[in-house]
């Protein structure tokens, strides 16, 4: 969890979920029905939203559950999603599930990642893609941007 995110104000996390959709004041509003003037006052800071408010243009905006999460505590509200580790028992069937996609997809590489990039988990595959890579890489949590960006050694 980013703590740099968390002590920012509702209103600055809202308009960066709203240009990274690339929508205008207008286009959000359209699709929220709520004004482009409260809108503006709402990523400005001069209007203080309220939670279900906040939840609403998280809704427009496609914000995932962990962000609104954030949004909510930037606003000064509790949290409203349970936030589980990927090996909560709660998880245990999904997760046997994409063991069992990662298997089918043998003899071919096959990587689930996590919304930073890291491996969750993958196939035997895999193992032959990593060959050469730096041993500091690939100790946990191994991460497929770093493992792209390294230069590797001509063999």
């Amino acid at each position: 969890m980013n703590t740099a995110t968390d002590t920012r104000e509702v209103g600055p996390l809202l308009r960066g979920w709203r240009e990274r959709r690339r929508f205008s004041q207008q286009e959000l509003s359209n699709r929220s029905s709520v004004s482009t003037r409260h809108l503006s006052r709402v990523e400005t800071g001069r209007a203080h939203p309220t939670p279900e408010m906040i939840l609403h243009l998280a809704d427009c905006l496609d914000v995932p559950l962990r962000e609104r999460n954030r949004l909510l505590l930037a606003g000064g509200y509790a949290p409203q999603y349970q936030d589980r580790g990927l090996d909560d028992a709660s998880l245990a069937l999904v997760m046997e599930g994409l063991r069992g996609l990662l298997d089918a997809h043998l003899p071919y590489p096959a990587l689930l990642l996590d919304d930073y990039w890291d491996v969750v988990d993958s196939n035997a595959g895999v193992d032959a893609l990593l060959v050469g890579c730096a041993p500091e890489l690939l100790e946990p949590p191994v991460n497929v941007i770093r493992l792209c960006l390294q230069r590797r050694a001509a063999p």
